[in-house]
């Protein structure tokens, strides 16, 4: 290839890019004066966004962080992780975001894992992450260690976040960066004993915030709440970028403090809101839920488990002008794979929908056989979301992604109109005396009960019937529960091999960070149950 050839290549593919560090830079041309983000009392446009991501892109730059650096992100949310998200996809280095809730040895390993060469750390998570530091114990000196917060009694060797967003350079770093380059690697939570750093990179992430965006229905005039952890894939990748993409307005908050929901939507005129089911029947159970002014939300959208359905029915009798969409995914499908829209939620209830725009799934037996509608068989997908793979474990992609399709490693049934109800993960279905139990068919009943406000099902050891079906009940407040009385309530409509053997009242369950209720947590917690 002559040198003209290679110009014109580089040329092209400049002008043809479509990479996560161009949406923001182009919603800004489109919207300039706009109110991108809000954060506390900090407003910022487009413009201006636009600006302070290319002053930090060329501060870390000139600090070593170059295409391919592997730079970790702690910290709860805010508007610098915002900033430091995009200011790194601008240089084509890897944001590995860190679950803000996990201590300094498993903070350590997903530095060693990944081979971090920078870490840009919370002010208040500064501890454990220079305890993680040491503990990883990397070949050289790191490239960037920034603090995000006041700057104010910094730590030995850390720099202030304000140092770099007020960096004189505010032009766009001019970078080679292809559609496929890995820009994140999010760490699954999952059930193994080590989690992995699933690969995301601009042809999946675009690919997959179009789906969100045409059948989630987004629009530039919403005004949106984000206040489940940013690190967590379903907030970040399925509203905060496709928010920035259609230029919307976001409000970041903290974390998802009902009272400082409900106020905040009131205050914003807030007109879309994602939370997860702990924290939509938490709101409902929220004394503020029916003093606060909520009649701008117009869509509210849940995920990570399915939305019991007397919670749905309250939901749209108290909010009749919302409408409800169901996401279900997982990191690898950067994350949406199945979307229920709103006219579907009572009519298919229960279910995760259908295949998403950009989305191809089918159902397969236990030898990646497809299974007609109506018979069980894992859930897998094919689709330009899927990320490409696993960071440096190219054994589990291949089982993965075997024959060409991601194996998701939930279990569902397909019906006739091609609604995929999922069943359960394959390793948490209850099988008690030789019977497999749904726990969500369980949990789904519970609901009905009037003196229960959250329910999870999970399975315990047993000697006699291999696992004993257990319910975790919380009650609502002001009300108690009589576990004699809700076992008969569930034997009226339940097998008696579903109705669980044994039912326990705690004041709260165990949560993650984005609200998805830890049930082996559970497990372990109640293990004891049978004696």
């Amino acid at each position: 290839m002559t040198t003209f050839d290679q110009t014109l290549t580089a040329t092209v593919a400049t002008a043809r890019r479509h990479t996560l560090g161009d949406l923001l830079r182009r919603s800004a041309r489109r919207v300039p004066d706009k109110t991108a983000i809000v954060y506390r009392d900090l407003r910022q446009t487009y413009a201006e966004l636009n600006e302070t991501v290319n002053r930090t892109a060329n501060a870390l730059a000139q600090r070593g962080v170059a295409k391919g650096d592997r730079i970790a992100l702690l910290s709860h949310n805010n508007h610098a992780y915002v900033v430091t998200c995009f200011a790194l996809a601008r240089l084509g280095a890897v944001t590995v975001p860190v679950n803000f809730m996990l201590g300094a040895a498993e903070v350590a390993y997903i530095l060693q894992h990944s081979g971090a060469t920078g870490m840009i750390v919370e002010d208040t998570l500064h501890t454990v992450a220079q305890e993680a530091i040491e503990t990883a114990n990397p070949p050289g000196p790191l490239k960037v260690r920034g603090i995000l917060g006041d700057g104010r009694d910094l730590p030995a060797g850390w720099e202030p976040f304000a140092a770099w967003t007020g960096h004189d350079d505010a032009t766009e770093p001019d970078v080679a960066i292809d559609e496929d380059d890995v820009l994140q690697l999010m760490y699954t939570s999952g059930t193994e004993s080590r989690p992995k750093g699933a690969m995301m990179t601009s042809r999946s992430l675009v690919a997959q915030y179009t789906s969100c965006i045409v059948d989630g229905r987004y629009q530039q005039s919403d005004i949106e709440i984000h206040a489940l952890p940013l690190f967590h894939v379903a907030a970040q990748h399925c509203f905060l970028v496709p928010g920035l993409h259609v230029g919307a307005t976001n409000v970041i908050l903290d974390g998802p403090d009902p009272a400082t929901l409900l106020e905040t939507v009131e205050r914003e005129r807030v007109t879309k809101l994602f939370c997860p089911p702990t924290v939509w029947i938490s709101l409902l159970r929220h004394p503020d839920f029916d003093t606060r002014d909520l009649s701008s939300l117009r869509k509210g959208y849940y995920g990570a488990s399915i939305m019991p359905v007397e919670v749905i029915k309250e939901l749209q009798q108290r909010l009749p002008g919302m409408d409800l969409f169901n996401y279900y995914g997982q990191t690898e499908m950067s994350a949406v794979a199945l979307i229920l829209q709103p006219e579907d939620q009572v009519r298919k209830a229960g279910s995760a929908g259908r295949p998403a725009l950009n989305v191809e799934t089918m159902l397969v037996d236990s030898d990646d056989n497809p299974v007609p509608p109506g018979v069980e068989g894992e859930i897998v997908h094919r689709s330009p979301h899927a990320t490409l793979g696993y960071w440096a474990d190219p054994e589990k992609t291949a089982e993965a992604y075997r024959g060409g399709w991601f194996h998701s490693g939930d279990l569902g049934v397909m019906d006739a109109e091609g609604y995929i109800t999922v069943v359960d993960r394959k390793k948490d279905m209850i099988k008690t005396g030789g019977e497999n139990v749904a726990s969500r068919e369980v949990e789904e009943t519970i609901y009905q009960h009037a003196a229960v406000a959250e329910v999870a099902v999970f399975g315990v050891q047993h000697p006699k019937w291999i696992e004993a079906v257990v319910a975790a009940v919380v009650p609502r407040e002001g009300q108690s529960v009589d576990t004699d009385e809700l076992a008969a309530f569930c034997r009226q409509q339940l097998a008696g091999y579903k109705t669980p053997k044994y039912f326990v009242v705690v004041d709260q369950l165990p949560k993650n960070a984005s609200g998805k209720i830890l049930k082996r947590d559970l497990r372990t917690a109640f293990a004891h149950l049978v004696g």
